[in-house]
């Protein structure tokens, strides 16, 4: 019974350590998710002795939590941000993790002596993404990126990790077996198209019990985040019983859930953000004792280097190989390429062969090890160095909102939301409040009083407002401080602001000609910007047209473009070499060959003649649309 007793109080302390830790993680920059793993490290065999060596048990445990972690990060992705990102980032989270097994399969072999299929193995366990570093990272960090290549390294960090199970429980099966590479056939296939339909479907049909079990029973508000969580488990499980991914499965069902109207959702939304950070904290304490350091010296100098091969070789060229038919430019492609992080997975994953029995030394989890921990060193702390130095930092749309929501008794139809007035905010310089929006409660000085006796609202003041779901974002712009101003917002928005209402074609005609079809002449310039990016614009999102950029500045309460910005200035590459190119500037950059090519031969004249044509008269540039707005 005390052995019971000691087990808890190492347990609770290791955790209260983890969170303590948090703080100074967030105060000096630290990769927090490395913080946890270092206290695993030290309280581990090597370091204050707990002795901790049940692999069986640290899989199950660190499945689990990985499991709360994808359901967590499927709640908290909206709908709209996996649609712009859907078709490259799963590119990504499938061929672009076969790309980075097979490419680090060569360096494996060649530094380590291992097979190809050796080398592969240990590829596929390092291939995917971890989740909660990119998630913390990304969102808790404070980098503001483009909408799309954020929702791009969201979604494929959330579903590249089936497939990279896929591989590694395939490899060591085909390992194990002694088949070799010829091990490789249609039932493998069938396998993989079992599991990942299986884990769509199933997910899909989880998501919508989810939904349904909320919204349909008599659950009370305090047991409605437990329903979710265990119901969420019961996907997972299910799926992985019947032969689906259930890590896929986990994920779909927390999109369908989190993108419906459900009970008590800013309950749960609380509920599940505190269980996720208990979730990575456990996982990452439990493979951090796994480990033994004392192994590592022997395995250094090639894992190390291997980490270094995949963070700078692997990675950018699958990266850049799977985004090349997609619209991102060399920035962009080369920042997604950076953010590829290795964290928990690879180390769950690099249990699996000792399992299967073909990991009888603990090679490949040891090799796993030193690369996440050399990944969370090496990209955990520069992720947003590197962002401002490819400039896609873009400047925030407004500033601090302090704002709570709270859930309605029963199943009421609107939402009760809790601002509080601060300075420079737009409420304060006298923008009205909308009318779809019903304040009903004013406190100031500790005193509350009706909105229509409280007079003009002032700093500090607490305004309660009825409001439809969903429309809260709305009203942040209304009680958000100025967004702060930065020196470079002309060098991202560009010297000069036009209308969108304005016609296209006057672009064509003063940049042109050519820029744009007949359909796209007779658009104005904001339908013409939403027509070019998909059929939705995003907040500084960008459409280049020949020599000019169209940039969006703002966007409306309806979602349509509300001001746009055009840059003169090309943007500058990442690199001159000729990577992290997309397919459209390759084509762009061939034709420019040409015709430079072309004009060299025009201007040497008629063979044999020696006297170059005598040059065309230049037409005269056609003037700029004129401006609506003062120069930034």
């Amino acid at each position: 019974m005390e052995a019971f007793y000691i087990i808890l109080l190492v347990g609770t302390v290791l955790v209260l350590a983890a969170a303590f830790s948090s703080l100074l993680a967030f105060r000096f920059g630290a990769p927090l998710l490395l913080v946890f793993l270092m206290i695993g490290l030290v309280a581990g065999v090597d370091g204050i002795g707990i002795d901790f060596s049940n692999y069986p048990a640290a899989y199950m445990i660190g499945s689990l939590a990985l499991a709360v972690i994808l359901f967590d990060s499927g709640f908290g992705t909206s709908l709209h941000a996996f649609k712009i990102a859907a078709v490259p980032a799963i590119t990504l989270a499938s061929l672009g993790v076969v790309l980075t097994a097979s490419i680090f399969a060569f360096a494996a072999s060649l530094m380590l002596g291992l097979s190809w299929l050796e080398g592969l193995l240990l590829g596929s366990i390092v291939a995917s993404t971890d989740a909660a570093a990119v998630f913390f990272l990304l969102r808790i960090g404070g980098i503001h990126i483009r909408d799309k290549v954020r929702s791009s390294l969201e979604v494929e960090s959330g579903t590249n990790d089936p497939m990279a199970v896929f591989l590694t429980v395939a490899l060591v099966e085909l390992i194990g077996s002694g088949h070799g590479a010829g091990g490789f056939n249609l039932d493998l296939l069938a396998m993989f198209v079992k599991q990942m339909g299986l884990g769509v479907s199933l997910g899909l049909l989880g998501g919508i019990m989810i939904v349904a079990v909320l919204n349909r029973l008599p659950v009370d508000r305090g047991l409605a985040p437990i329903f979710v969580l265990t119901l969420s488990l019961l996907v997972f499980a299910f799926t992985g019983a019947v032969g689906g991914s259930g890590f896929l499965a986990v994920y779909v069902a927390g999109i369908f859930a989190g993108n419906r109207k459900i009970f008590a959702k800013e309950a749960i939304t609380r509920f599940q953000d505190g269980l996720t950070w208990l979730a990575q904290i456990v996982m990452f304490l439990v493979l951090g004792l796994l480990a033994t350091p004392s192994q590592f010296p022997s395995i250094l100098l090639p894992a190390v280097g291997l980490a270094l091969f995949l963070i700078f070789v692997a990675r950018p060229i699958a990266v850049w190989l799977s985004l090349l038919p997609f619209d991102y430019t060399q920035q962009e492609i080369g920042f997604v390429a950076w953010v590829g992080l290795r964290g928990a997975v690879s180390i769950l994953l690099g249990i699996m062969p000792m399992l299967g029995g073909v990991d009888t030394n603990h090679l490949y989890f040891n090799i796993a090890f030193i690369i996440v921990l050399v990944s969370l060193m090496v990209q955990g702390w520069t992720i947003k160095p590197v962002a401002e130095r490819l400039g896609l930092i873009i400047p925030p749309r407004m500033g601090e909102v302090d704002k709570v929501e709270l859930d309605l008794p029963g199943r009421a139809t609107h939402e009760l939301i809790s601002y509080r007035v601060i300075k420079d905010s737009p409420v304060l310089r006298g923008e009205r409040i909308p009318r779809w929006a019903m304040p009903s409660l004013v406190i100031r000085d500790g005193r509350s009083m009706r909105y229509q006796y409280a007079g003009r609202l002032r700093e500090n003041d607490y305004v309660y407002l009825f409001i439809a779901p969903g429309y809260s974002r709305l009203l942040d712009r209304l009680f958000a401080s100025r967004a702060p101003v930065d020196e470079d917002d002309a060098d991202f928005f560009g010297a000069f602001a036009i209308s969108p209402s304005r016609p296209a074609k006057e672009l064509d005609a003063a940049y042109g000609p050519g820029l744009l079809s007949v359909a796209e002449q007779a658009m104005t310039i904001g339908d013409l910007m939403t027509y070019r990016l998909g059929g939705r614009a995003e907040y500084a999102d960008r459409v280049r047209l020949g020599s000019i950029i169209l940039i969006v500045r703002d966007i409306d309460e309806h979602g349509h473009i509300d001001s746009v910005g055009i840059s003169l200035e090309a943007v500058e590459p990442a690199t001159r070499l000729p990577i992290f190119i997309n397919m459209q500037e390759i084509a762009h950059r061939v034709r420019d060959t040409l015709r430079r090519y072309r004009g060299k031969t025009v201007a040497a004249g008629p063979k044999g003649t020696g006297q170059a044509k005598p040059p065309a008269a230049e037409t005269p540039p056609a003037s700029a649309p004129p401006r609506d707005e003062n120069p930034v």
